[in-house]
């Protein structure tokens, strides 16, 4: 059996500060799993710059002078994580056997790549990261996270708990996923929709080890959102849930009306109208809401806008 090719694709966006120090880590790592006969010594660490604002690309381009094993592409414009995750899995579908997918920060255990090849060889096409806990979360951040998984699982959304975007996957697998064709991404979701046999690896999550983290509450948010809409129509039925309750409540209430009319008990109240006005409206607004986020989905897919543009590649410039 021929040894496999790893790819490991490394998304970076505005990664000057951490790129020199977990570059070397990433290249050690490779060597490694080559020298135990693991993978083969054509593997490469995969970079893809994500349209950043700083050094990250110059840094890229000079590791890649500097070592055969470095390669990197360049997004013509920051397009967000999913998307540059996305970009270096396609570079990577036609030249590599397995890809492991990994965050640049060095927060997620590296080491955690010779269980992922072992579970590769043992016949698994997918192979999820999972973090075994969350110590260095806050609590806020460590509530939120769980209560977002367990979420998405009530809305019907097949997810691995915990698990974010460390995997390994095969040359097989991206062959199949590159058939989904969603403007709308999140991969997490995504990859158990292509089936396959899959595990997963547990790890420790670490500090990072330099620089700030590029994703603050507020991406947190839109990117949780994007998954609930993306994975599920059940926000649609809640709603409708909500709506044929509301009705049923309503309707009782005209017939109150009607009784308490006949029975010359019935009374002026302006607080009661208003509060049920201001209720049903209210309803009514995160309603359209929930409705108008899934009718912009629609716009953007119809649409078939590129989900991504490499400007450059690392082996183009090697080539001139």
């Amino acid at each position: 059996m021929e040894k496999p090719i790893l790819y490991i694709v490394i998304p970076c966006y505005n990664e000057e500060e951490v790129l020199p120090i977990t570059s070397g880590e990433f290249l050690a790592k490779i060597n490694e799993l080559a020298d135990l006969g693991k993978i083969s010594n054509e593997s490469r660490v995969l970079f893809v710059n994500d349209g950043s604002r700083d050094r990250t690309w110059e840094i890229i381009t000079e590791l890649a002078q500097k070592d055969e094993h470095f390669i990197g592409i360049s997004q013509s414009r920051n397009r967000g994580h999913q998307n540059a995750v996305l970009a270096g899995l396609m570079e990577a579908k036609d030249k590599a056997d397995i890809t492991i997918s990994i965050d640049c920060d060095g927060q997620d255990d590296i080491n955690a790549m010779n269980n992922m090849v072992d579970a590769y060889l043992d016949g698994c096409e997918i192979v999820y990261g999972v973090r075994s806990k969350r110590d260095t979360d806050s609590f806020f951040k460590r509530f939120t996270a769980q209560g977002f998984y367990k979420l998405l699982n009530a809305m019907g959304a097949e997810v691995v708990y915990n698990h974010a975007d460390y995997r390994l996957v095969s040359s097989r697998v991206l062959q199949e996923f590159s058939d989904f064709k969603e403007v709308n991404l999140y991969l997490r979701g995504m990859f158990p929709l292509v089936g396959f046999k899959s595990t997963s690896v547990y790890y420790e999550r670490h500090e990072r080890i330099a620089g700030e983290s590029h994703y603050p509450l507020g991406k947190m948010l839109g990117l949780a959102f994007d998954g609930i809409t993306s994975l599920s129509i059940k926000p649609i039925r809640i709603i409708t849930g909500i709506g044929t309750f509301i009705s049923l409540l309503s309707f009782l209430a005209i017939i109150w009306t009607f009784i308490m009319f006949y029975m010359k008990h019935s009374v002026v109240g302006w607080a009661s109208t208003i509060s049920i006005i201001c209720f049903i409206g209210g309803v009514q607004l995160i309603c359209l809401g929930v409705l108008g986020e899934y009718i912009g989905k629609i716009y953007m897919e119809v649409k078939h806008r590129p989900r991504y543009i490499i400007s450059d590649r690392t082996w183009e410039e090697k080539e001139r």
